[in-house]
């Protein structure tokens, strides 16, 4: 079959000038679906607690005050499944705009076009994969446990969408402000663990066998340097609630723990390697090594449940980036609010007041903006580093970042009592560590210049 010809086209120059009807529609999805599901986050996220719920009904004319106990916890219930429908939406169209974010930055890097046809700038292009997903036959090997098989995906999502209940969003933002909070998050993640061990055994394949039992061994192991780092900001915060660990920090780089303890830094550092090894990404994705185990734990699988276990992986993107915004960078605290203007912002009333939600959005905005800048830094050193051989990402984790993380630990334990006794030695240090920061980020800055201007290259965005 002859392909069909392509009219007022000139190849040489790249695809033709994008319709500004698709070019809105493409604005449209892009900005107003993430907008409107952390609307939704921002709005409900309060109003599921059963005190704000019952007044945010009686406002509207409905008292729940003479309903049975069962009938105002089967409201609540109902609440929570909204607040929950609306978490894992976000989790999966945050997911599938990064695959488009990365491949389009992934392309820039390498010199590449990369997605520019399925609306303006290949927008439409995770949507279009993902339709497809659905649509495709659902294969099953003929050897294979077909009910481990199926089940192996949903115990990856479940894990997945879990941490979304102590992930917070903003001030008063989050699902469940649990008092274990890191420690529930570090749980429930085992789950895909397991998931990944059940979908290279029932698999039957020698090469998915194999690619699971890698994935397992890497994910343990460096799930002991990721635990040993995050006990530096507990350490720091005297808390496990993630909210708590935020609020012991403050607004300003100089009042965040990775800037105002030396040791919180390389613990940051040992984190963000070890989250990098436990989400399968480059240089660790030894997992699905294309040239040695074909895909991995994931070999035999097509169709829905393949989208699944790609979906919980770029989603462990914005998951890995929150949590190192939340642990060590100040999470969502606004410049000039502390606990008291959020108080006086709120009232007396039985529901909050407009300034409140206020400052509920801007909360919610430097937490996302944090995060935004976190996860293009993982893009960034996926599309940077080669891949490691398989025993020396283990010498990694075992010679160097576990016996760095238990240094960490100790020292932040001296750290403390320090500052205990000497309390001007935090923010001379957080100083310090700040104006160091700036003075690397601006040589560094200015070395990337005079190599963009020595390869004689540009920032051309005209093929998106």
């Amino acid at each position: 079959m002859n392909a069909p010809a392509i009219k007022n086209q000139d190849l040489s120059k790249g695809p033709g000038r994008t319709a500004r009807g698709v070019v809105l529609a493409t604005l449209a999805v892009g900005f107003g679906l993430p907008t409107i599901l952390l609307g939704a986050v921002l709005v409900l996220s309060p109003l599921s607690k059963p005190a704000m719920l019952a007044a945010a009904l009686r406002a509207a004319g409905v008292d729940v005050s003479g309903w049975s106990q069962g009938g105002r916890y089967a409201l609540w219930l109902v609440a929570m499944a909204v607040l929950a429908l609306i978490l894992v939406s976000f989790g999966a169209v945050i997911s599938g705009m990064t695959v488009w974010w990365e491949m389009r930055v992934s392309a820039r890097m390498q010199s590449r076009i990369g997605y520019n046809r399925v609306g303006a700038a290949g927008f439409f292009q995770w949507i279009a994969d993902a339709v497809k997903l659905l649509l495709k036959e659902d294969l099953i090997p003929a050897e294979a446990d077909r009910l481990l098989f199926r089940a192996a995906p949903y115990f990856v999502m479940v894990g997945f969408a879990l941490v979304f209940v102590a992930l917070p969003f903003g001030e008063s933002l989050i699902a469940a402000d649990l008092n274990v909070g890191i420690f529930y998050i570090t749980a429930v993640t085992a789950l895909i663990v397991v998931g990944i061990l059940i979908a290279g055994w029932s698999s039957n394949s020698k090469w998915a066998l194999f690619g699971g039992m890698r994935s397992a061994a890497q994910v343990i192991s460096y799930e002991i340097p990721a635990g040993l780092a995050v006990m530096v900001p507990v350490l720091m915060s005297g808390t496990l609630s993630m909210q708590g660990i935020i609020r012991s920090q403050g607004a300003w780089p100089w009042e965040w723990h990775a800037l105002t303890n030396p040791f919180a830094l390389v613990a940051f550092g040992i984190f963000f390697v070890a989250q990098l090894a436990e989400g399968n990404r480059t240089p660790f994705d030894l997992p699905e090594a294309e040239s040695e185990l074909v895909a991995g734990y994931l070999s035999e699988y097509s169709a829905f449940r393949f989208a699944l276990f790609f979906l919980v992986e770029f989603g462990n993107l914005w998951v890995m980036s929150a949590i190192s915004v939340t642990l060590f960078f100040g999470g969502w605290q606004v410049p000039f609010a502390g606990p008291e203007v959020f108080a006086a912002a709120r009232g007396a009333g039985d529901l909050p007041g407009l300034a409140w939600w206020g400052l509920q959005l801007a909360s919610m905005l430097i937490f996302v903006a944090k995060t935004l800048v976190l996860l293009n830094v993982v893009v960034w050193v996926r599309w940077t580093l080669p891949r490691i051989r398989v025993d020396q990402m283990m010498s990694l984790c075992w010679k160097y970042l576990v016996p760095f993380a238990f240094v960490c630990f100790v020292a932040t334990l001296l750290w403390q009592i320090l500052v205990t006794r000497v309390p001007a030695t935090a923010p001379v240090i957080g100083g310090l560590m700040v104006a160091a920061a700036v003075v690397a980020g601006f040589f560094f800055l200015r070395l990337t210049r005079r190599n963009i201007s020595a390869v004689g290259d540009r920032v051309d965005f005209t093929n998106w």
